[in-house]
């Protein structure tokens, strides 16, 4: 933002402070709890999911499904991942998925989760 000879520095802050605050508004994520139940032990655990993120598609980290005991399946073809700003990912491709059950009052979806993270 320019600030044009007829304002004050004062008003030009509050300005700039009165836009970061509408972005920070804007960029507010949505947290839901969700269950994840594993197809190959048919147990679950609740976890907190990230909603509507602008991501194409289902994503968990390679962390996260170790930690979990998820069995990792390898894709066909590895997907190449790009970012935001249009770069690949430092990742690398996804190269597994998993498969799971995804609860959510009382609804449920059988669901094939990119696994990202922890190819290299």
């Amino acid at each position: 933002m320019q600030i044009d000879a007829s304002t004050s520095e004062s008003e030009g802050i509050e300005k700039k402070i009165e836009v970061r605050k509408v972005e920070e508004r804007t960029l507010r994520e949505v947290i839901v709890k969700i269950r994840l139940e594993r197809i190959d032990m048919q147990e679950g655990i609740t976890v907190e999911a990230l909603l509507d993120s602008g991501a194409t598609g289902l994503v968990m980290s390679s962390e996260f499904a170790k930690k979990q005991c998820f069995k990792l399946k390898k894709l066909e073809r590895p997907m190449n991942v790009r970012n935001v700003d249009g770069l690949l990912n430092k990742e690398g491709p996804i190269e597994n998925m998993v498969e799971v059950n995804i609860y959510y009052q009382g609804y449920r979806e059988r669901a094939e989760i990119d696994v990202i993270g922890g190819q290299k």
